[in-house]
């Protein structure tokens, strides 16, 4: 985590030129990689990772949505952040932001579901496994978090 108070993954990046249109201006479905990315880094500073190896359990997305403030263009820099807003017994729900030059450019979030593909090919859900929803825990973002509290007088 960049803050010892703040449940988020920062991760920062550079807009390629493979992400971008003829105008130079990302498309609209790379926000859902950056997203997706920095969910990863999430997952690897919680000691984690979304595919080891013979993974007991998938995680397919099941809902995400993505509102656009403003445009990213071919080498502009920008930060995504990352932070959990839920585990559930059978899901984990994602909040993501996008900014560059300290203005917001996408707001987005997103759920994975906790499956196990059966012999015959399709999906059924089971709960989150009990140390991948410990692991996570420390990234699950409240809106009263608000850092730490000192009662020190002045």
């Amino acid at each position: 985590m960049s803050d010892a108070r703040r449940p988020e993954v920062r991760v920062q990046r550079r807009v390629l030129f493979s992400e971008t249109d003829v105008a130079g201006i990302v498309h609209f479905s790379n926000y859902f990689r950056y997203f997706e990315d920095a969910e990863h880094a999430l997952w690897r500073e919680a000691g984690l990772s979304v595919h080891p190896d013979n993974p007991p359990v998938g995680w397919p997305r099941v809902a995400a949505s993505c509102t656009f403030h403003r445009a990213l263009k071919f080498e502009q820099e920008f930060e995504v952040v990352v932070r959990i807003s839920e585990i559930a017994r059978r899901t984990i729900s994602y909040a993501g932001e996008i900014t560059s030059r300290g203005e917001k450019v996408a707001t987005g979030s997103w759920k994975i579901a906790s499956i196990v593909k059966l012999p015959d090919g399709t999906m059924r859900s089971v709960e989150v496994p009990a140390d991948v929803a410990d692991s996570l825990k420390p990234f699950v973002y409240r809106a009263s978090d608000v850092g730490p509290r000192t009662s020190e007088s002045a």
